[in-house]
């Protein structure tokens, strides 16, 4: 359960990427107060937090309505992985944001609900991950380490977007892009073994290669 819970962390706190969402986030509060920062922040966060746990409560149900089995979603949930930890290892994040949704966040007046907190911090690989960690769980402590993961995550991202200007000033574009890079290698090889776990509950490969639970 440990190693269990180690990985859902890391793997949903790894994919929301608060760190590298600082930037645009500035972007879009440059002309806000104090006080509205503070709500953006608070709304965002809130907004990929309720997406995210309605996608790991709901992910057996969603699965079944569309009649995809579990290994399907994993391997195509592996896959999505794999292309956002591609775009992490470049320092981009064109699976969750690109040039329409920063547009988007520059003109509209109220961006905490979307584009900040859909699709930047709760992404299609976090909808997918979510998803794929909450059908596969079993007994309820496995699903409350799931919306754990989740809830502790959207507390650091709150936390990250309430000192944005620090951690900016801190770390800087190009600390900012490091971190990112790291956190894309490690994404990488989850993505791996989704795809491999998939694999050997569809029967496709052995089950001589060890998965991670």
């Amino acid at each position: 359960m440990g190693q269990f819970a180690f990985i859902t962390f890391t793997s949903i706190l790894f994919l929301v990427d608060p760190i590298a969402v600082v930037p645009a986030y500035l972007a879009f509060v440059s002309t806000e107060s104090p006080e509205q920062r503070k709500a953006t922040a608070r709304s965002a966060c809130l907004a990929a937090a309720i997406t995210l746990l309605v996608f790991a409560s709901a992910g057996n149900f969603i699965l079944s309505m569309f009649g995809v089995t579990l290994p399907a979603f994993r391997i195509a949930g592996g896959f999505i992985l794999w292309l956002v930890a591609m775009d992490m290892l470049r320092a981009q994040r064109s699976t969750q944001e690109g040039t329409e949704e920063m547009m988007e966040g520059q003109q509209k007046e109220d961006v905490g609900i979307t584009p900040l907190g859909i699709p930047m911090l709760a992404g299609p690989g976090a909808m997918s991950t979510v998803m794929v960690l909450g059908a596969q769980a079993t007994d309820s402590m496995s699903k409350l380490v799931i919306h754990g993961s989740i809830v502790l995550t959207m507390l650091i991202s709150w936390l990250l977007l309430r000192v944005a200007d620090r951690v900016f000033t801190r770390l800087g574009g190009s600390g900012i892009r490091v971190a990112t890079r790291i956190m894309g290698l490690l994404l990488a090889a989850v993505a791996v073994q989704f795809v491999i776990s998939g694999a050997q509950d569809a029967g496709i490969i052995s089950r001589a290669m060890p998965v991670i639970r």
